[in-house]
């Protein structure tokens, strides 16, 4: 099966820390969600993204038929003590 090279193979989603909850939101499609935990926090992402394309025909987003989630996780800043 051949893939039009348009479709993005992946959904791409970004972690950063609150104040109290890790915050996870979607890059091409409206997705946020949150979690106590970063193990928490995925799993409520991977339900959220599924519940958000259920019903759907991801061709209209511009993705796969089944897409992969990319995520990138925000650390506290580097410091650096001289």
């Amino acid at each position: 099966m051949l893939v039009a090279p348009d479709k993005q193979h992946t959904i791409k989603a970004f972690i950063r820390r609150g104040e109290k909850y890790y915050v996870a939101e979607c890059l091409e499609i409206a997705v946020v969600t949150q979690g106590k935990t970063l193990d928490e926090t995925i799993e409520n992402l991977r339900e959220a993204v599924a519940l958000h394309l259920e019903g759907e025909d991801p061709a209209e987003f511009g993705l796969v038929s089944n897409p992969t989630l990319l995520v990138t996780l925000e650390l506290e800043p580097v410091v650096h003590e001289p």
